[in-house]
């Protein structure tokens, strides 16, 4: 399975996605538990360059896919390839939400990016850790260090969020909505029982 974990600014991902990786390890599943942008050479050479300074919506979009095609070819692609579950913190969805729904980038561009560098590579199931922006935003300002993304202004997060609650109405099948304000174990247990029986 492809799995992703999707959602803004302080909701989880990277805490769950690891949990959720020692999970299905746990079960004796081979997993590659990775993140976008980077999760290959290339593209975390590209993540340090987007993290670092602001883009225009349809440059940031391209750069954005440029590494998530390394991501895909160098990691993604051949950990499928060898049977083994890929649990990805962010995919295309975050392109789509960041680039697309808070930069006000063009969704046609987007669509077409997706079809050229993805090659039908597409998550199984994707969960969508939710909160409001604001307790989001005040989790991520108490880890300290805030990414240009973080320092954003309110309502380009909450244009983010709109966006992604977008995507799971248009892909209900694939989305699962997750609680992220619960306490952490919880929304672990929430996305376990999520899953497909072992």
């Amino acid at each position: 399975m492809f799995i992703t974990l999707e959602g803004g600014e302080g909701a989880g991902k990277s805490t769950q996605a690891r949990r959720l990786a020692a999970a299905l390890t746990a079960r004796g599943q081979p997993v590659l538990l990775t993140r976008e942008p980077g999760g290959a050479a290339g593209a975390e050479a590209l993540r340090g360059l987007l993290l670092a300074r602001p883009f225009d919506a349809r440059a940031e979009m391209l750069l954005h896919f440029a590494a998530r095609r390394e991501h895909l070819v160098r990691s993604i692609r051949p950990a499928l390839a060898a049977g083994a579950t890929v649990v990805c913190d962010r995919f295309a969805d975050s392109t789509f939400a960041y680039q697309v729904g808070g930069q006000g980038g063009d969704p046609q561009l987007w669509a077409a990016l997706v079809t050229h560098t993805l090659e039908g590579i597409w998550p199984d199931l994707t969960f969508l850790l939710d909160l409001p922006v604001e307790v989001g935003l005040a989790r991520a300002a108490a880890r300290g260090e805030a990414n240009r993304y973080e320092a954003a202004d309110p309502d380009f997060h909450h244009r983010v969020r709109l966006a992604y609650h977008a995507l799971a109405a248009r892909e209900p099948e694939r989305f699962r909505l997750i609680d992220a304000t619960l306490p952490e174990d919880e929304v672990a247990e929430a996305i376990l029982a999520c899953l497909p029986a072992p």
